[in-house]
């Protein structure tokens, strides 16, 4: 019963993740962070067991951070995510397996701009739109329709608002609010979130 959306433009990338935690059929809060800060440019929206996630992503954050110290630079979105992706498929091999979905969003210098998707079995993928849980089947053909390759900053939230208000209309489980963060290269920053107030105002 989660959602995340992710989409990269020209030089940024942007992250959307609905806040509620439920267990079961059971609505928990509505302020769960989904999307989380691995480096000052990089970060991961994330989706599946609760635990899982947050163990998983703070092990992946401090391993950047130890590499960042160790050689005095920071890893790339690329090396980043086949970094993580290996480290999911190995504990697929173990009795400490993580059941964890992500979209991982990076930012480099040389690199530009990266958005990869990453699902529960290890396999990854750089792409320039996706999204994982229940609310991204109604988003992939907006996704589709709307992205092009010189897509600006206020394009690309537009887009993601029109993928919250679509699952809000069509999805029967009510995610209400969305966080958004933006990575470009002054960095990692939160913007305004998605909720039934922001979505009245026109895209």
């Amino acid at each position: 019963m989660e959602t995340i959306l992710g989409i990269k433009g020209t030089d940024f990338v942007m992250l959307a993740a609905d806040t509620m935690q439920a267990k079961s059929l059971i609505f928990m809060k509505d302020d769960q962070s989904k999307i989380h800060r691995l480096s000052d440019f990089h970060m991961m929206a994330t989706v599946g067991d609760g635990g899982d996630t947050i163990q998983f992503t703070d092990f992946i954050s401090k391993n950047l951070q130890l590499y960042r110290i160790a050689h005095g630079y920071h890893l790339s979105a690329k090396a980043t995510a086949h970094f993580t992706r290996r480290n999911l498929a190995d504990y697929l091999r173990t009795n400490t397996r993580y059941q964890v979905a992500m979209l991982l969003a990076g930012y480099d210098p040389v690199e530009g701009p990266d958005l990869h998707y990453i699902d529960s079995l290890g396999a990854a993928q750089s792409i320039n739109h996706a999204g994982h849980g229940w609310g991204s089947m109604f988003c992939g053909s907006i996704l589709q329709r709307f992205w092009h390759p010189k897509l600006t900053q206020m394009e690309g939230y537009s887009i993601l608002k029109k993928c919250v208000g679509e699952v809000q209309k069509r999805l029967i489980i009510n995610q209400r609010n969305f966080d958004v963060y933006l990575v470009d290269k002054r960095g990692m920053r939160k913007m305004e979130a998605i909720n039934p107030g922001s979505l009245s105002r026109i895209c």
